[in-house]
């Protein structure tokens, strides 16, 4: 009687060991990240379907980073906000200037900076460069390729570095064990996508995956103040992949964007909490690496010695940095009845705007006739600045004359034809005069500091004042 009791008692406890280790699952949207308790359909938070995939999860005690560390037993204390120290941390430069002027100044110890592109963009290329120039020891995480890989990328760009390490490892356990014997001034993850941790369950790249992983790298980041950035991917939509919390997690989100068929590539920050997000920086893809661009109105403004129709130069700015860009416009017949406007670069709502301002306004008829614009370098502009200069190059194609190649435009165009200031244009006016421009064109109602200028600064009140200017 006693033997059967005991085999009972030993049975019940084997049953509760196996139902207490049961697998649990749950299903996570792999577009939004949103999770739910069982699989539908469409996703209820971003409306997509068929994006619901179920992911093995582990509810396991979790360690810190350093599995011997002892810091998650310190309880911070509440400070008075008067008391807490507003010195401002030391940067570590790059030694890239561009990537410098788009984080704000350099990169801020402890904290957690995103990178995304397209395949085939440059963001390997961009980080592993920026290793091998760093004078601070740095760890090169590469869960994609092989060191044989990286080694001749790096023979190419910067052969000689001895202070970059390599480590080809996905799993987050292992990178830190290394990092403990290094002791890296800062770390660079390719990509986020492809690491895993012992205690989720799941795949390399799913949701709970990315979630877990990247959660580890900012503890460690906070706890020993090294700068960590992480190289992530990018859907179809060209959205960061994975889910969109990760953009909340980290400190600073930057974009890498440019055509691959092109050489020039740009860097944006869609968030950065120690900088502006209104930075940019410009590189040129070169078989030695990435160059960077100090003047980037030189490759944005094209070299023809004949004066051409149809183009006009705008002072822009992006960020901090003006720009002078170049406008080209083609203005043609319908051929097929219905007038095609197509716009490259810029906002075709905003061409059609123009359009009909130009027809009611100044007069000219182009609503049978096909308009199409382009903004030259392949780059996408949203200064409302450059619509000046979008009208001076419709006009110039339509009519078939020539705007004088020394001549810029940096204005505004409203509703009722009225020409509209902009502002820092005593900026965009130092930088038509650095390049050698002879004159701009600027809206009346601009008041300037500084009244003598090495340019010639032409103000203008209506749209039809600076068409009587240019053709007469």
């Amino acid at each position: 009687m006693f033997h059967e009791i005991y085999l009972s008692s030993v049975n019940i406890s084997i049953l509760a060991e196996r139902y207490m280790a049961k697998t649990k699952t749950t299903f996570f949207c792999q577009n939004c990240g949103a999770q739910f308790a069982k699989w539908q359909g469409q996703c209820t938070s971003c409306k997509e379907w068929n994006t619901i995939a179920e992911e093995v999860i582990q509810k396991a005690e979790k360690a810190s980073w350093k599995s011997l560390e002892a810091s998650s037993k310190r309880v911070p204390k509440p400070q008075k906000v008067v008391e807490i120290s507003s010195a401002s941390e030391a940067r570590l430069d790059t030694k890239n200037n561009e990537l410098n002027r788009v984080l704000g100044g350099g990169l801020v110890p402890g904290s957690l900076t995103l990178l995304g592109g397209e395949p085939g963009i440059g963001k390997s290329t961009l980080m592993l460069q920026i290793a091998l120039q760093l004078p601070y020891k740095t760890l090169y995480v590469s869960g994609e390729e092989s060191a044989q890989q990286i080694k001749m990328r790096a023979d190419r760009i910067h052969p000689n570095s001895e202070t970059c390490y390599v480590l080809t490892e996905t799993k987050t356990q292992n990178i830190f064990r290394s990092i403990e014997e290094m002791q890296p001034d800062i770390v660079v993850i390719d990509s986020i996508q492809t690491l895993h941790t012992d205690y989720i369950e799941s795949s390399a790249g799913s949701i709970s995956q990315i979630r877990e992983t990247t959660t580890e790298l900012i503890k460690f980041a906070k706890e020993t103040a090294t700068p960590v950035i992480l190289i992530g991917h990018i859907t179809k939509d060209g959205n960061i992949a994975g889910p969109k919390i990760l953009e909340h997690m980290v400190d600073t989100v930057l974009q890498f964007e440019g055509d691959r068929n092109h050489i020039y590539r740009i860097l944006r920050a869609n968030k950065n909490r120690f900088g502006s997000t209104n930075e940019l920086g410009i590189y040129e893809m070169q078989g030695s690496g990435l160059r960077e661009v100090a003047n980037p109105s030189e490759i944005l403004i094209s070299k023809n010695e004949e004066e051409l129709s149809g183009t006009a130069i705008s002072a822009t700015l992006e960020g901090m940095r003006p720009l002078m860009i170049e406008i080209q416009a083609l203005v043609s017949t319908a051929v097929y009845g219905t007038p095609q406007r197509s716009a490259t670069g810029y906002n075709a709502k905003r061409l059609n705007m123009i359009l009909a301002v130009l027809e009611k306004r100044a007069g000219f008829k182009l609503g049978a006739k096909d308009v199409f614009l382009n903004i030259t370098g392949g780059i996408t502009v949203d200064d409302p600045a450059i619509d000046l200069a979008v009208v001076a190059a419709v006009l110039s194609s339509n009519i078939d004359i020539a705007i004088d190649k020394r001549m810029c435009f940096a204005a505004e165009v409203g509703l009722a034809g009225e020409v509209r200031p902009v502002p820092r244009v005593e900026q965009r006016i130092l930088e038509a005069e650095k390049l050698g421009f002879t004159s701009i064109i600027i809206s009346k109602y601009c008041k300037l500091s500084k009244q003598n200028h090495g340019i010639d600064i032409l103000k203008v009140a209506k749209v039809h004042d600076m068409v009587h200017h240019l053709f007469g």
